[in-house]
């Protein structure tokens, strides 16, 4: 966080924006100052701590978990806050960011609006897109004292926006670190960041874009020294989002599901999106050594039927706010809207699920590269008591138990915790197994075993020494897990010998994805070549296993035009074609 020195073209810029909201990503009149390097030469460091934290088992905290308020900025685009607030204050304390409380105020109680759990700080800003300029919720020992991390804000044109999280850290009598001098000098943003609550987060190469002097290995050691993040993961950036941040098509939803957004097939950003994702599944599994689980969702045409990479808004579902035990997501027209809320209703049973308005005539704030998660943050609690829990999955065995297990931390450590299950909701969660502590946080169950056709409902629960108690999912009883016992199959329908799919995205420019579907194990050797220089290049060669598996390429290292994909077998050669255009 830096306080600057403003120089008078960049106070006419901040007075102007005053009447309208700068976006997301930077204005006309930004970019003409950055292009002229008509910048402050001078800046003065913030009031966090420079150097990183001395606590051990740092863990940065996930966004489905507890929060014990959500901060927002009051700018333009107040209807939109407004329903932001309505509908966060049942779940928590909201902090506005304002200068005139009053004003704010006047206008809630205006739209009928609860102002009883709403607290207000007085201080100077100069945007609406907190999520990229605010704090992030790190706890020292995993569960132990909660302090906040600020990064070098990634928009040097708007330093009072930069200045919130020390305000705001004051505000709350909160620890704040800072990113912002060498050799931990990290310039980032929120929008492009999530995390499982376990020290796995992910990006886009925005990240490495904006910190050219930084190696990707240096940035990974900040990450990992100011926020306990072990593993970063960071793929390219995409063609038509202007802005690169990972916040506007994919959100993870808990530590093994990915809510991904879809276009249309070979659609603006969908292919490139959908290589970034086999690239993932390909190369990451889960906290749990799994494979990450993925829910698609849609990417609608704006209201003018038109796509990013027509000049179209990216309208997205993926940029909603997780508040305790309510959801809210930007909404845009009812013929996608209906079944993106039912989308996430599915996958977060017992939530709460608000759509808010994001592109009507008054509010379009999709227009500026931004929604709902864009323009909110939150300060995690200050008491978590965190349950990590994979879900069971369908299983065949109708003979054994089925075996719960989960890591339960608390600060003053564990007392008690149970399993509640059922074999039908309607008659509530009326059964309960006591779980037995298994050393290193760890708690185990075995849940009886049950006859084919049978679904078994559950969720944890945990009472703290001192007292708290806490159930996951957070919304239970109303929200569960499920599985089945069950022994129908759903494996990939097998081809003849080999298919091979279109590799994608198509033109490519960074990672590209070559599916490669076979019948049985065999030995493949894939190669591309330069159709105009005829130079070939070995990318793999060894065994295919049976079904589908992809194969990845990194396009900036060829020569731009048409190249082959050729795949040899034992017995027969495979070609397709892809263009490969460099930036």
């Amino acid at each position: 966080m830096h306080k600057l020195f403003i120089s008078l073209s960049l106070f006419i810029v901040f007075v102007t924006s005053a009447q309208n909201e700068l976006p997301n990503g930077n204005s006309n009149a930004e970019n003409e100052l950055i292009q002229k390097n008509d910048m402050p030469s001078v800046f003065q460091a913030g009031s966090g701590i420079k150097t990183p934290p001395s606590y051990l088992n740092l863990r940065t905290a996930a966004e489905w978990e507890e929060i014990q308020a959500l901060t927002i900025t009051w700018t333009s685009y107040t209807s939109i806050l407004r329903e932001i607030v309505r509908n966060a204050v049942t779940e928590t304390r909201v902090i506005i960011i304002c200068s005139d409380s009053n004003t704010v105020k006047s206008y809630l109680i205006s739209g009928n609006v609860a102002t009883n759990n709403v607290s207000y700080l007085i201080a100077p800003f100069n945007a609406i897109w907190i999520r990229d300029y605010g704090q992030n919720s790190v706890y020292a020992d995993r569960t132990g004292n909660l302090f906040l991390v600020d990064w070098h804000y990634n928009r040097p044109t708007r330093p009072k926006d930069d200045t919130i999280p020390s305000r705001l850290a004051s505000f709350m009598q909160l620890p704040l670190y800072e990113t912002t001098v060498t050799p931990f000098d990290l310039i980032h943003t929120g929008g492009n960041f999530m995390c499982d609550g376990n020290g796995t987060a992910f990006s886009s190469q925005l990240t490495d874009q904006e910190n050219p002097s930084l190696s990707s290995d240096q940035i990974d050691t900040i990450m990992k020294k100011f926020m306990g993040i072990n593993r970063y993961i960071r793929f390219p950036v995409l063609p038509y989002d202007g802005i690169h941040h990972i916040d506007m098509h994919m959100k993870l939803i808990d530590e093994q599901t990915l809510l991904v957004g879809q276009y249309p097939n070979g659609v603006s950003d969908g292919p490139q999106i959908e290589a970034n994702l086999q690239y993932i599944l390909s190369n990451y599994n889960s906290l749990y050594g799994t494979p990450y689980k993925v829910i698609r969702i849609p990417m609608p045409p704006d209201k003018n039927g038109l796509y990013p990479s027509a000049g179209g808004s990216y309208t997205t579902y993926t940029n909603a706010v997780f508040v305790n035990k309510t959801v809210i997501l930007p909404t845009y027209y009812t013929q996608y809207d209906t079944t993106a809320l039912r989308i996430w209703k599915e996958a977060l049973p017992g939530y709460k699920i608000i759509g808010i308005d994001c592109d009507d005539a008054g509010a379009n704030i999709i227009s500026q590269s931004g929604a709902i998660h864009c323009i909110t943050h939150a300060v995690n609690s200050s008491d978590p008591l965190l349950i990590t829990h994979k879900a069971l999955e369908n299983t065949c065995d109708s003979s054994n138990g089925y075996l719960v297990e989960a890591k339960i931390e608390h600060n003053s450590g564990i007392s008690s915790a149970n399993v509640f299950w059922t074999t039908d909701t309607a008659t509530g969660f009326i059964q309960t197994l006591p779980m037995s502590a298994t050393g290193n946080n760890n708690w185990i169950a075995t849940l009886p075993p049950q006859v084919g056709g049978t679904t078994l409902f559950y969720y944890i629960e945990a009472t703290s020494n001192d007292g708290k108690n806490m159930t996951r999912p957070l919304v239970a009883p109303q929200g569960y897990w499920k599985f089945s016992i069950s022994c129908l199959s759903t494996s990939i329908a097998e081809s003849n010998t080999l298919e091979l799919p279109d590799a994608y995205p198509n033109p490519a420019t960074s990672i590209t994805c070559i599916p490669i579907k076979s019948d049985r194990l065999q030995k493949i050797e894939i190669r591309i070549i330069d159709l105009i220089s005829r130079q070939t290049e070995t990318i793999f060669e060894g065994i295919t296993p049976s079904g589908l598996k992809n194969y990845f390429f990194m396009a900036e290292n060829y020569s731009q035009g048409i190249h082959c994909i050729e795949i040899k077998t034992e017995n027969k050669i495979y070609q397709n074609k892809i263009l490969i255009i460099r930036k």
